[in-house]
């Protein structure tokens, strides 16, 4: 088994790395202090060509893998949480639902546009009173002549609100399968539509330049073409956009958790306490070692998982692995990151306090720590 990268992805970390240090790392307090979300860099972002990653070229993507598409949200994660957020949703949840359930006609009409950084795709699953519970979905889409109309709202919508925004994939509910169970069907909703509104959310203690919103239905009618799918398939097809999605997440674990590491041992070498720098006191020397040992399984681990998928195999299990791993490793290392900057380190003018504030996000987007738990419980045969 060779571990080494291939050198397409070796030459995409490198570039990656050198455009979040050259152009992100320079604004991203100034963004974050003011919880702005940056066009700019959004299509900076795809002219290096970071959405559309696993969209083939047919349809105006990357034709990448997912090995690609993990190492992208790490390097970019690893200087800033809320560029990666945009990356990762956008990518997952955004195309990936058209292009994986999408017929031609869907595919072709609305992936050229998400695939080059000019407009941008949202995921519309969470609702108020349905988060862990995605079966509990509460909008409803009714038949009419020629469409569907769609009634309900969603919350915590990752690029659902920015003046870049082309649409978002609703799940609804469209009838009832019996035994309390509710049917549910995906639609595709473009922005402008009548009754569709968007609204920003703000006074978020992380990813607080990315853009967050909530979705309201009003009466909104789509046709019978917006039906992604067959009719039914909604939860099938979000719960494997989830299965895709936990890769990036995942990957943004690893990213957050490098990025705090490599600041924490910089001033680690040099802060100086008692006559040396405090890297050199075993305490700290050894909370280091157990920081780079946790990012380097949670990074191996993780590529495990993207050959999976590249290998179009069964990866569920694995996703939720690695989503879990990574982002409770990301926890550890930046609350270590912090506490070896010490006081210092619960200033704005020092990363390792963003770094600590992206990472809580982490353990409850596309599916809380204790749900990746559930699952893996379930995949190794525990009882339900």
């Amino acid at each position: 088994m060779n571990y080494d990268l291939p050198e397409t992805h070796q030459m995409l970390r490198d570039s990656v790395r050198a455009f979040a240090e050259g152009e992100i790392a320079p604004v991203i307090r100034e963004l974050d202090k003011k919880e702005q979300f940056s066009e700019d860099l959004t299509r900076k972002m795809g002219q290096l060509g970071l959405f559309g990653i696993i969209v083939p070229e047919a349809y105006g993507g990357h034709g990448m893998d997912y090995l690609a598409y993990a190492i992208a949200c790490e390097e970019i994660s690893r200087v800033d949480g809320s560029q990666a957020a945009t990356i990762t949703a956008h990518n997952s949840l955004g195309a990936g639902p058209l292009y994986y359930f999408g017929n031609e006609e869907q595919r072709k009409r609305t992936l050229p546009q998400l695939c080059t950084g000019d407009k941008l795709w949202a995921f519309g699953l969470t609702e108020p009173a349905a988060g862990s519970d995605s079966r509990g979905s509460k909008t409803m889409a009714k038949k009419v002549d020629g469409g569907w109309t769609i009634n309900g709202s969603k919350i915590f919508i990752t690029n659902g609100a920015s003046r870049m925004n082309a649409g978002v994939t609703v799940q609804a509910v469209t009838g009832s399968k019996g035994e309390g169970r509710p049917e549910l069907s995906c639609f595709i909703v473009e922005a402008g539509t009548k009754g569709f509104t968007a609204k920003p959310m703000h006074g978020k203690l992380m990813w607080r330049s990315s853009d967050t919103s909530e979705l309201y239905f009003d009466d909104v009618f789509v046709p019978d073409a917006n039906l992604l799918g067959k009719q039914g398939d909604g939860s099938k097809q979000m719960l494997a956009t989830l299965d895709r999605g936990k890769i990036g997440i995942a990957a943004m674990g690893v990213g957050c958790a490098q990025g705090a590491y490599e600041k924490a041992l910089a001033y680690a070498n040099e802060r100086k306490q008692f006559g040396k720098a405090i890297s050199g006191f075993q305490s700290i020397g050894f909370a280091l070692a157990d920081m780079y040992m946790k990012i380097e399984l949670a990074r191996t681990y993780l590529y495990k998982v993207c050959a999976l998928a590249d290998a179009h195999k069964p990866f569920t299990k694995e996703a939720a692995m690695a989503k879990l791993y990574a982002s409770e490793i990301a926890g550890e290392v930046t609350d270590m990151a912090v506490q070896i900057h010490g006081g210092y380190g619960l200033m704005e003018e020092y990363d390792v306090e963003r770094f600590w504030r992206d990472h809580r996000l982490l353990r409850i987007g596309e599916g809380t720590s204790e749900i990746q738990r559930l699952i893996i419980s379930r995949a190794i045969g525990c009882a339900e």
